[in-house]
C-alpha cells in the first residue's frame, strides 16, 4: 500500500507539473541462477536482477534561472520473480535525494550511491557489477560500500578531462564521529582513456546508550584506482584496491558458505581486476580475471575469473549469458554473486533477460 501510494503521488506530481520535466524509468531483469560447490547443494532457481536489480524510479529537473536548476530521484527496488519489494519495510531503499545544480557543480542530500561503487561500475568492472562475473565476487561492494543514507553529495563539473565527488554520510549519533561516513573521487577522461581514484572511509562506532557501553572500533578504508581504454575492437578494464580495518571488506555470504574453517572478513587485503568488453556479432563478450590478496594472519587468499554474452533484440530488451569460478585459499568463503545476490557456492552461472524503459 505504500508503494502503491507512492506511485500515485509521483503520477500526480508528473500530471500536474509537466514543466518540471518529470520522468518514469525503470529495469525489469529476471533469470535462471545456478549455484554449485556450496554445503548446502546445487541450487537453480529463477531470480531477479541477475544483470541490474529490477526497479521502478521517477526522477526529474526545474530550470530555477540564473543557470541553477532543482533535481530530484526517487528509486525503489523490486523483485520480478515474487513481486516483491526487495528490501522489506522501505519504499525508495536504492536511491532517494534531491538538490540543486549550477555551474560550480551539484549538491544532493539522502540516500545516494558511494563514490567507491561508481567507480567500480562505470570505470573498473566490465559486468559493471552485475551477472556472475560480477567484481561484487572479490571486490568489497556491499552494504555501505555501495550506498548510504544521511548522505550530502557534492559533483564538480568536468573541466579539461577532470571531475570529482565528495560524500559524507551523518551517522546520526551524540558523537559527530560515531557511525559517519565519508568518501570521494577524482577523475581524468579524454578520447579512449579514464583514469579514477576513489576512497572511502567508514566508522563503525556505537555510542553507550543507557546500560550499553559504547564500542569503538577501528576504521574501514577503502582505497581504489581505475583505468579502462577503448581501443575500439576491445575496451580494457583494470582495478586495484587496497581495504584495510574493521568491516572494510565484508564477506557477501558471511554464513560459512562451504562449511568446515569459517570464512573471515578481511582487515588488510588488496583487489586486482583486469577485464574486458568487445563487439561479437550483433552483442558483447565480456569477461574478467581477479585476485584476493589477504594479508592478514588468515592468509585466505581467492582467484576469480567470468565471462558472459549479452545479446541484444532492440534498444531496450537483451538476453544474457554469464559464468564464473572462485578457488578458494585456506577457507576463505567467498561465492560466486550476481548484482542483487551474495550467491552460495563457487561457482555460477546466469540465463536471462533484461528490458529498460
Amino acid at each position: 500500500m505504500k508503494l502503491a501510494a507512492a506511485i500515485a503521488l509521483a503520477l500526480g506530481a508528473a500530471t500536474a507539473h509537466a514543466q518540471s520535466n518529470v520522468a518514469i524509468y525503470g529495469i525489469v531483469d529476471a533469470a535462471i541462477v545456478g549455484e554449485r560447490g556450496g554445503s548446502a547443494g546445487n541450487l537453480t532457481k529463477v531470480t531477479s536482477g541477475a544483470g541490474s536489480a529490477s526497479r521502478l524510479g521517477f526522477r526529474g529537473s526545474e530550470d530555477l534561472g540564473g543557470g541553477m536548476s532543482a533535481f530530484f530521484t526517487l528509486e525503489a527496488g523490486t523483485k520480478i520473480d515474487t513481486g516483491e519489494i526487495d528490501a522489506a519495510g522501505t519504499i525508495f531503499n536504492r536511491q532517494a535525494f534531491v538538490g540543486l545544480k549550477t555551474d560550480l557543480g551539484s549538491v544532493a542530500l539522502g540516500r545516494q550511491y558511494t563514490p567507491y561503487h561508481t567507480t567500480l561500475v562505470n570505470i573498473v568492472d566490465p559486468f559493471s557489477t552485475g551477472y556472475a562475473g560480477t567484481s561484487k565476487n572479490l571486490f568489497p561492494d556491499s552494504g555501505t560500500n555501495v550506498r548510504t543514507s544521511n548522505t550530502i553529495s557534492y559533483a564538480s563539473p568536468r573541466v579539461n578531462g577532470v571531475d570529482g565527488e565528495l560524500s559524507y554520510s551523518a551517522g546520526e549519533q551524540t558523537n559527530i564521529r560515531a557511525g559517519r561516513q565519508f568518501g570521494g573521487a577524482i577523475g581524468y577522461a579524454t578520447g579512449q582513456l579514464s583514469v579514477r581514484l576513489a576512497y572511502n572511509s567508514k566508522n563503525s562506532d556505537v555510542v553507550a546508550s543507557g546500560g550499553t557501553p559504547a564500542v569503538d572500533r577501528t576504521l574501514g578504508r577503502n582505497t581504489l584506482l581505475a583505468a579502462n581504454y577503448n581501443f575500439g575492437w576491445i575496451k580494457v578494464h583494470a582495478g586495484y584496491g587496497i581495504d584495510k580495518g574493521y568491516n572494510a571488506a565484508p564477506l557477501g555470504n558471511a554464513n560459512n558458505p562451504y562449511g568446515g574453517v569459517k570464512p573471515t572478513a578481511s582487515t588488510d587485503g588488496r583487489d586486482y581486476l583486469l577485464g574486458f568488453s568487445m563487439p561479437a556479432g550483433m552483442g558483447t563478450v565480456l569477461g574478467s580475471v581477479m585476485h584476493k590478496d589477504d594479508r592478514t594472519s588468515f592468509n585466505q587468499d581467492a582467484n576469480s575469473w567470468g565471462i558472459g554474452y549479452l545479446h541484444p533484440l532492440s534498444k531496450r530488451t537483451s538476453l544474457y549469458a554469464a559464468y564464473a569460478h572462485i578457488s578458494n585459499k585456506n577457507g576463505a568463503g567467498y561465492t560466486v554473486a550476481n548484482n542483487t545476490e551474495s550467491g552460495t557456492g563457487n561457482t555460477g552461472y546466469n540465463l536471462g533477460m533484461r528490458h529498460t524503459f
